[in-house]
Parts: structure tokens; C-alpha cells; sequence
């Protein structure tokens, strides 16, 4: 990973863009740690009670505190110095990895032991990664901030593509309790970066929407977040755009795995699994490399058009060489959308509002995709699969094309998400705040002449 970027970018002499690839690494390293953490653990609970609900759980313990935490981190973040925030979030979350660590090794784990302790790390998760994207604008100049964007998604899905494999190789070497500890190890490598380095301040870069705000009750600085969104009706509709296909897309996340196993075997998936993440780290590589498109708010729109529409094959046909090429254009496609939605809010918040609109961001996205993961279970089980009956009206007429039975609840499933997503993007590039979004709301950052 460090030999990659190494060679796809020349190191520039930009202090802040020193500083924001030193946390790059350091994040990345800290990441992959977690997340042998969250699938050894996610393992050891369904092994132990052989329950999916149990299982689910866990995802519901981490997305919650995003939820109820992110408007108050906001807060924090644009309140207090954004590297501390990252030394706190991190220290935090050590703390309850090594407490469940601790527990483990004694033999004192309990169930909800490891719920308490992932809603904990979680909620200071929210604070970091509010914090470390908002820092980003701080260090990173704008013209940039595609290229920087691509090498943090790239980050992320270099951690989806090893983690699977590695936690599998690590659970029968170092069992559970190893893959803990070594987590808990990878927290002092972000933690002695952070302290080593120094972020520009925030009040270098207030701008005159900010000097108005001042320092109100929290209750009026996090209501602020939503008024500066809420004001420019291009944000909001990128954010109510976003937040409908998080919905979308988190209930075809859902559904893969049990789809794709409908039809084939576990190895199988694993594979398609790891030809998705692939795709995912290919697009990274490519938008840190050319650094994206001049009008990000297209390619967002193309690429999401591209996985609805793959989601939707995926539905009407089920070979598996679909299958593959599908789930590769999704991965591939996610980073483009994310990393170009991500991009649209630093350049058109200011630094010093980022935490608070960006919790805004996260807390909508977070509340949608929960929404998903709960009814996701209900839709296939109450309502798609005894639609596609043999008996049924619809069975007797779409069952043509995807077949009846179990497996086609989840087709039709798919067919009805494939088509909200194209339709939901065809509507939001008819709305002209969004689709124009770019140029009607200026940049707050000025472009930098510094080199990449």
C-alpha cells in the first residue's frame, strides 16, 4: 500500500499534504485493525449463539451511536482542536478494545459485553472520522481534493479486500484474542502520528458565513449545521439525494450474500466477494491517480445510474458471470460516488462548519441505512417471497423471466431497488440547485497553485 502511493503520486512539498498522507497511513493501518476486530468478533457471536438476530445486533450497536452522537461530535469537532478530537476518538476506542480484549482473556465475555463496547467505539468513531475529513480540507488544496479523496476510499477498500482474508488466516493462528491485541496495538501507531504532527487552525480560514455564528448553546450550533444546509437548496438535495440511495443500496448490501448463496456455495461468494473488492481498490487507484472529472456532480450521477442498473440485472438474470461483472461495477462504481460527494460539501462548507454539516450528513445517512438493515429481513420474508409463489398474480407473469419460490422474492427484490435508484438519479439531475450545484454555489477554499 505505502510502495503504491509512493510511486502513483511524487511526495509534494506542501507541509499540509505531508501531513495528510503521514495520517493517511496511519489511519489505514489503524483501520485494518478494526475491522480484523469487527469480523473476528462478528464471527465468535454467531459461533457461540448460532443466531443471526445476535448477529445483526452488532451492526445495530455501531450504527446507532452514529446516529444519536454525530450531531454533538459535530459540535466538538468544529469547537475544539481537530487533532486532539482524533487523539481522544482514538484513545477512546483503544480503551474498549482492550477492554474486551481484557474480558476474553479471563473469561468473563458476555453478549452484551461486545454490544456495550462496539456502541462505544462507535460513538467515537463518529468523532474521528468527523475530524479526519474535516481536517482533510484544512491540509489538502482544493484543486486536490479528488485526488485525496480517491487515496482515503482507497483506504478503506484495500481494508474490505484484506481483512476478510487475513482475519480468516489469524483466527486459527492467534484466535480471537490475538486479533484483539493486535488491534489494540494498531491504535499507538495512529496515536504517536497524531501527536507527532500539526493541523493548520481553524480560525485561518474563518470565513464571513462563520464569524456570524460565534459560540452559541450546542443545541444552537448543531441546529446551525442543518440552517446552512437547509439555505442552499443544492446542498440539501444532494443530501436528501445521497441519503435515498444509501437507503437502496444498504438493502441490496444486505441481501447479497443470502442471494448469491441461493444459487451458488460459500466459496463461490467469497470470491465474487473479492473480485468486488477489486473493482473497489481498481477505482480508488484511479481517482488517485487522475484525480476525477471537472464536474463531479456527473459522475456521481452516471456511476449511480451504473449500479442501479446492475442491480437490477442482477434481479432479472442469475448467472453467475453476471453476477460477477455486476458486483464488480458497484465496487467500482461506490468510490466515485462517495469520493465526488464528498468533495461537493469541502468545497462548499467552511472548515470551521464542517463538523456540524457533516454530522448533519452522517447522522441522515446513518438514520436511512438502519432504516434499511430493518426492514430489509421483513420485505423478502413478508412481502417478495410470498409475491412470487407459484400461485400468486405476479409469480404467474415476472416468474417467467426470474422464476418462483424463495429465491425470486429476493430477484424482485432486487428488480424494484435496481429501478428506484435509476429513477431516484434521473429525478435529482432534473432538479437544477443539484445538478448545478457546482457552479451556482461558490467554493469557499480558494484554489491553491501548490503542486501534486
Amino acid at each position: 500500500m505505502i510502495w503504491a502511493a509512493k510511486n502513483m503520486i511524487n511526495f509534494p512539498t506542501h507541509i499540509g499534504m505531508r501531513v495528510f498522507i503521514l495520517i493517511l497511513f496511519a489511519q489505514l493501518v489503524s483501520l485494518i485493525g478494526s475491522s480484523l476486530t469487527d469480523f473476528a468478533l462478528g464471527i465468535w457471536v454467531y459461533q457461540r449463539t448460532g443466531s443471526i438476530t445476535q448477529f445483526s445486533l452488532i451492526i445495530i450497536s455501531g450504527a446507532l451511536p452514529l446516529i444519536v452522537a454525530s450531531p454533538l461530535a459535530g459540535v466538538l469537532v468544529d469547537r475544539w482542536n481537530r487533532r486532539w478530537v482524533m487523539i481522544l476518538s482514538d484513545s477512546g476506542a483503544a480503551l474498549a478494545t482492550g477492554a474486551i480484549a481484557l474480558l476474553i482473556v479471563t473469561n468473563r465475555i458476555e453478549i452484551w459485553h461486545i454490544y456495550l463496547a462496539t456502541a462505544i467505539s462507535s460513538t467515537f468513531y463518529a468523532m474521528q472520522g468527523l475530524a479526519y475529513t474535516a481536517t482533510t480540507t484544512l491540509l489538502v488544496p482544493k484543486q486536490h481534493l479528488s485526488r485525496a479523496s480517491g487515496m482515503m476510499q482507497l483506504t478503506g477498500s484495500a481494508t474490505q479486500l484484506i481483512s476478510p482474508v487475513l482475519g480468516g488466516i489469524l483466527l486459527g493462528i492467534i484466535h480471537i484474542e490475538g486479533i484483539i491485541l493486535l488491534d489494540f496495538a494498531t491504535f499507538f501507531v495512529s496515536l504517536i502520528t497524531l501527536f507527532l504532527v500539526r493541523f493548520p487552525e481553524i480560525n485561518t480560514v474563518k470565513t464571513d458565513d462563520t464569524k456570524q455564528v460565534g459560540r452559541n448553546s450546542l443545541l444552537q450550533e448543531i441546529n446551525y449545521g442543518w440552517t446552512y444546509i437547509t439555505d442552499r437548496q443544492g446542498l440539501l438535495g444532494l443530501l436528501i439525494f445521497m441519503a435515498t440511495n444509501s437507503f437502496f443500496f444498504a438493502i441490496f448490501n444486505v441481501l447479497f450474500t443470502p442471494f448469491v448463496l441461493s444459487i451458488t456455495s460459500t466459496n463461490v461468494v467469497g470470491i465474487i466477494v473479492s473480485i468486488g473488492g477489486i473493482g473497489s481498490v481498481a477505482s480508488s487507484l484511479l481517482i488517485s491517480t487522475w484525480g476525477g472529472s471537472q464536474q463531479l456532480i456527473y459522475s456521481l450521477f452516471g456511476f449511480q445510474l451504473l449500479g442501479g442498473l446492475c442491480i437490477l440485472f442482477m434481479g432479472l438474470y442469475t448467472s453467475l458471470p453476471l453476477l460477477t461483472l455486476s458486483i464488480f461495477l458497484i465496487s467500482f462504481a461506490s468510490p466515485i460516488i462517495y469520493g465526488s460527494n464528498q468533495v461537493i460539501w469541502q468545497r462548499k462548507v467552511p472548515p470551521d462548519l464542517q463538523g456540524r454539516a457533516f454530522a448533519v450528513r452522517s447522522m441522515i445517512g446513518s438514520l436511512f441505512r438502519l432504516l434499511a438493515y430493518l426492514v430489509s429481513g421483513p420485505l423478502v420474508e413478508k412481502i417478495f417471497q410470498p409475491l412470487m409463489m407459484d400461485n400468486s398474480l405476479i409469480a404467474v407473469s415476472i416468474g417467467k423471466i426470474i422464476g418462483t419460490g424463495t429465491h425470486a422474492g429476493m430477484s424482485l427484490i432486487f428488480i424494484v431497488v435496481g429501478c428506484c435508484t435509476m429513477l431516484t438519479t434521473i429525478a435529482a439531475y432534473q432538479y437544477p440547485p443539484l445538478r448545478l450545484v457546482e457552479d451556482k454555489l461558490p467554493d469557499i477554499i480558494p484554489t491553491s497553485k501548490t503542486s501534486f
